[in-house]
């Protein structure tokens, strides 16, 4: 989130605030690795007090928009939420999250508070004391924990079909394995060690809500 960023999406989202065909807002990042990773830490390293200062109300001018829009702004949360990105998903009306989203406010670490209105939203969302918890510790939370404290509305669980995706992966490792290979090309694309951690998961948290 450095300085073009931000532009570019307030405008994005004034926009669609006030396009009439428009009657939900939805803010995702790109892939499953992040919604927002955070601030641009080396973007603000260079910057003077003068610029600092308009970064942060440039910051908390994007916040604003988003919690007074008439229309609901959902944050649908797909990987890291950090530092701004979890300010920015905290001034959504709604956080639907993936199973592999992470929360945090790991500003404290640098000698810095959150500074796009998370000091004053966390609270309110999730209550003082673990508001202060994560403000002061840096803490960065997974999916489940961010919904057991009401900073998730919702743990998105894959659809089927991904599931199934999954259980492939896993059959193509094991037939790979048989065969003294260490990874196992499916669909043309390496099959690499994360990929089957990821799917055993996917298939042991399927089967878990099946039982349930």
């Amino acid at each position: 989130m450095n300085p073009d960023v931000l532009s570019e999406l307030t405008d994005a989202v004034q926009k669609v605030i006030l396009d009439e065909n428009t009657g939900v807002i939805i803010i995702t990042g790109e892939g499953d690795k992040a919604f927002i990773a955070g601030a641009d830490i080396k973007a603000m390293q260079q910057m003077n007090a003068e610029e600092a200062l308009r970064y942060g109300k440039a910051g908390q001018k994007l916040t604003m928009i988003i919690e007074s829009s008439p229309k609901p702004v959902i944050a649908a949360v797909n990987g890291f939420a950090l530092g701004g990105g979890c300010e920015l998903a905290m001034a959504c009306h709604m956080r639907v999250v993936s199973e592999n989203a992470s929360f945090g406010q790991p500003e404290v670490k640098l000698g810095l508070l959150p500074g796009w209105g998370g000091t004053q939203r966390l609270p309110k969302i999730v209550g003082v004391g673990k508001a202060v918890e994560l403000i002061t510790t840096g803490k960065i939370i997974n999916a489940e924990e961010a919904y057991r404290i009401g900073l998730a509305n919702k743990i998105f669980t894959p659809p089927e079909e991904e599931v199934t995706k999954a259980k492939r992966i896993l059959e193509a490792m094991e037939e790979a394995q048989k065969q003294g290979k260490g990874a196992a090309s499916l669909d043309g694309r390496l099959i690499d060690l994360a990929s089957v951690r990821q799917a055993t998961v996917m298939v042991q948290k399927a089967e878990l809500i099946n039982k349930k």
